[in-house]
């Protein structure tokens, strides 16, 4: 006992250490940017974050679950196409099966065909520099020619990072009229993004995420700033569209991280996406649900953490769905969660849970890729930004983010219903009922089993907080070596 207690204290000394020098480094960074108030918004009540582009009227929004839902929708829309398709990424796999219907249909074939008689663009991170992360120069180069050999498709590749990172958002802006915004790269690297909502184990790993589709003025914002940084590139012009009509009731506000000095248009950079979780996450008062690939990021885990501590009300709750085995990072995360469980003392205000695969007694791991985030059912936001330095400082990100409590309730029921496995009324009702008898019974339940090697009856498992050991600061060193 006394072991465990000596390394329990060096860990959390050690990781606050290494926090208070990256909390500080950024203040520093921002403050010399003159962004400080992106990282340190003022206490004025707004939930959207403040500068260029504003909120815009008048849109419609779909909330696209699992890229069985987003795939087709996005083949509809570009065979539809009539004047352009631009579209931007981490990484593409030229013959992906955006269509799994026999004969499927293959990106590469679909843009080749729309080719002939529009636009067609495909900005590409021009990826790693360093050959220890995915995908490697070459592989993208390749990819690039194997896209556009033959055909009409003009493709670019983006190498204005900063080291160690990369433009990670993921766009489609059809005709400047429809725009698809969200965390569903169109690849197979690393796994398949094509999955339904209920998971079914398929032997290869399952993935959960979202995407949303955009029609009304939003969409002049998306197809600006995919059309900034093909310029950037290429010095060609993209052709904008003089205005944007209405098409819905819902108010939306497009967000971005830009890293400083990546491109003229943005000397100064960009980190809207950071000052809008701030902004949201300062003002919860019963419900943070947050579904991310990491939870690296000590401004989004300090606000929950005194929020756990002293809780705004009695049915406070905090839940995050996060992948059981993240491709990196998986020590920094386990130790933001051992923050949240230590504010928590045994409440249960807070539950961190991931999602497997299942058909009967067969399991597959399960790769939760979706960056959304929901408070009190009146914000949200949809994206490409996960919740570590990387989104908020570095990697280019696109967010979309709603002050919508009709929508926010909707997604959120939407998509309680799928991981609880129940009808949508079942989970309807208020928040903190629904996690305290639906969520953390089954997640705990689940990773009991996977505790004693039994059969699981549920895709969804409890994520135990473990706090980060003397032995494995990798997590946090890498916060600090590569975030910083």
């Amino acid at each position: 006992m006394e072991i465990a207690n000596v390394l329990g204290t060096a860990d959390r000394t050690v990781g606050d250490a290494i926090e208070r020098v990256m909390n500080r480094h950024h203040a520093r960074r921002l403050r010399r940017l003159g962004r400080r108030a992106q990282r340190e918004p003022p206490d004025d009540g707004r939930l959207w974050a403040a500068g260029d582009p504003p909120p815009r009227e008048g849109n419609a929004i779909d909330v696209l679950i699992e890229g069985a839902a987003y795939f087709p929708a996005l083949a509809e829309a570009i065979r539809g196409a009539r004047r352009s398709v631009l579209v931007a990424g981490w990484c593409i796999t030229p013959e992906f099966a955006l269509v799994r219907d026999e004969p499927p249909v293959l990106l590469r074939e679909l843009l080749a065909e729309k080719a002939e008689s529009v636009d067609v663009r495909v900005l590409l991170w021009a990826g790693a520099p360093v050959p220890v992360f995915k995908p490697p120069r070459g592989d993208v180069l390749a990819s690039r020619d194997a896209l556009v050999k033959g055909t009409r498709i003009r493709a670019a590749l983006d190498d204005k990072e900063r080291l160690m990172h990369c433009h990670h958002e993921k766009l489609v802006v059809v005709d400047d009229e429809v725009a698809f915004v969200g965390g569903i790269d169109i690849t197979d690297v690393g796994g398949d993004r094509w999955d339904t909502p209920q998971h079914p184990a398929r032997g290869r790993l399952g993935w959960h995420d979202v995407a949303t589709r955009l029609r009304g003025p939003v969409v002049g914002d998306v197809h600006a700033h995919l059309a900034q940084r093909w310029e950037a590139i290429t010095g060609e012009r993209v052709e904008r569209a003089p205005a944007h009509e209405r098409a819905g009731d819902v108010e939306l506000q497009l967000v971005r991280t830009l890293p400083e000095h990546a491109y003229d248009f943005a000397p100064r950079g960009d980190f809207r996406v950071l000052e809008a979780y701030l902004r949201a996450l300062r003002s919860a008062r019963e419900l943070v649900y947050l579904e991310n690939q990491f939870l690296w990021a000590p401004e989004v885990v300090s606000i929950l953490a005194a929020k756990l501590r002293e809780p705004p009300s009695d049915d406070f709750r905090v839940v995050v769905l996060l992948p059981e085995r993240p491709n990196n990072g998986a020590d920094d995360t386990r130790g933001q969660l051992a923050v949240l469980a230590d504010a928590d003392r045994g409440a249960d205000r807070f539950l961190a849970a991931t999602l497997r695969a299942r058909t009967g007694r067969t399991t597959d791991h399960l790769y939760v890729h979706a960056k959304v985030g929901i408070v009190d059912d009146r914000w949200l936001t949809i994206g490409s930004a996960n919740l570590n330095a990387h989104s908020f400082f570095n990697d280019s990100e696109v967010n979309v983010v709603a002050c919508d409590p009709e929508l926010a309730r909707d997604t959120r029921l939407r998509l309680w219903a799928a991981h609880l496995g129940r009808d949508r009324a079942e989970v309807d009702g208020a928040p903190a009922a629904a996690v305290d008898e639906l969520w953390r019974p089954i997640a705990r339940e689940q990773r009991e089993r996977a505790d004693r090697g039994e059969p699981l009856t549920h895709g969804l498992l409890e994520l135990v907080a473990r706090s980060r050991r003397t032995e494995r600061l990798k997590g946090p060193l890498q916060a600090i070596v590569v975030d910083g």
